[in-house]
């Protein structure tokens, strides 16, 4: 069996979050800054897996969502790095990430 690796972009940025679909959107259609998270389908074929997984995309989303913090700031730096994490997770669409994400939103909030 040929290892398939999938990739998603994650975007992020304080003028984007208007915009919905994070995970979804075109890289070319915004200024937001981008992060290509790859992984392996078959990394979702287990609980581990879905869980490292999630691990990866929530650091990618520290990447691309602004770093610099204030109290002003900090209101959006959360939303933003909650709707890349969240448009990433819908993208690629798996029961396993979904659970893993569910279950890391339910204890944050």
């Amino acid at each position: 069996m040929t290892r398939l690796a999938t990739k998603i972009v994650l975007l992020g940025g304080i003028a984007g979050l208007a915009v919905a679909g994070v995970a979804a959107a075109s890289p070319a259609d915004s200024k937001a800054p981008t992060l290509v998270v790859r992984y392996h389908a078959e990394l979702l074929d287990t609980d581990s897996g879905a869980r490292a997984l999630y691990y990866k995309i929530a650091r990618a989303a520290e990447q691309v969502c602004p770093h610099e913090y204030s109290l002003l700031m900090n209101r959006a730096i959360v939303e933003c790095r909650r709707q890349a994490i969240a448009g990433a997770v819908e993208k690629i669409h798996n029961q396993r990430l979904a659970a893993v994400y569910a279950a890391a939103t339910s204890k944050s909030g």
